[in-house]
């Protein structure tokens, strides 16, 4: 499995069917931001955390923060989604960082008419802009959250693998631009690196190297949209040892070369999923 780790630029994300077409569909990724959705029309396979789930019409979904996750449609979808950085509303801080929902999916939840009305002024305020826009956004998804967190049953992670594989994740992220090997986390985070590396594969079914590389790749994407700085300031700056290495990193990624996403994504800005 191909596994992208997404650095979002931006603390708030909102993609409605009403102003945009495209699909639900998104390959294989994490990222520290919450992402949740509601579907109005259409079927959507949902895979969190390598659990399946059939999202329909009227319900809503939920991926808490570094959950691997994908999404494939099934039928044409109408939906609204947000992606969000769970640090704008820290009320849900600790439970965001303590607690996995025991189901992702909340089947039928926008039957509740608050919980659809949320959704579309969320939307609503989100497309309007304004210069109290944020805050708009932040009280309406407090509210949202209160209700949708009284809908879900929870599990505390702290003496879970998952636990764990959030210490992992959380330190490669910070340090992806220095040196990394298991050995390296072995002896900086106190755990085995033979556990380190199952836990990796077990829980995101992919190596050490790869995942690694994910989260250089991601990151040589942003520098390729939004600087001018060459390729090969960008494979250093991103923790590659040399150039050879990160093209072949980049192209088994993203299926072509630094260059060739430069150019075809020139004047498209950065975006770490599909819009």
């Amino acid at each position: 499995m191909e596994l992208t780790y997404e650095n979002r630029s931006s603390d708030f994300h909102c993609r409605d069917t009403r102003t945009s077409s495209a699909p639900l569909e998104t390959s294989t990724h994490l990222h520290y931001h919450v992402e949740m959705g509601c579907l109005f029309r259409g079927n959507t396979k949902l895979v969190i955390d390598s659990k399946e789930y059939l999202a329909e019409p009227d319900d809503t979904f939920i991926c808490f923060p570094n959950q691997v996750h994908n999404f494939h449609t099934l039928s044409k979808e109408e939906y609204i989604l947000f992606i969000f950085n769970p640090d704008i509303v820290p009320e849900f801080s600790r439970l965001f960082a303590k607690n996995l929902p025991k189901s992702n999916l909340l089947k039928g939840a926008l039957r509740d008419k608050e919980i659809f009305s949320l959704m579309y002024n969320i939307s609503n305020a989100a497309s309007e802009g304004g210069a109290y826009s944020q805050m708009i956004i932040r009280g309406y998804l407090l509210v949202l959250l209160s209700k949708l967190f009284g809908m879900m049953e929870l599990y505390n992670v702290q003496s879970s693998d998952t636990k764990l594989l959030g210490t992992i994740l959380n330190y490669c992220i910070k340090n992806y631009d220095q040196p990394l090997s298991l050995s390296i986390l072995e002896k900086e985070l106190h755990i085995s690196k033979f556990y380190i590396s199952h836990t990796l594969s077990n829980k995101l079914h992919i190596g050490f190297n790869d995942y690694i590389n994910s989260l250089r790749v991601s990151n040589a994407c942003r520098y390729l949209l939004g600087s001018d700085m060459s390729i090969t300031e960008i494979s250093e700056k991103v923790g590659f040892n040399t150039l050879r290495t990160f093209n072949r990193a980049f192209v088994k990624h993203m299926k072509v070369t630094p260059s060739q996403y430069r150019t075809q994504k020139a004047g498209f800005g950065f975006t770490s999923m599909p819009i």
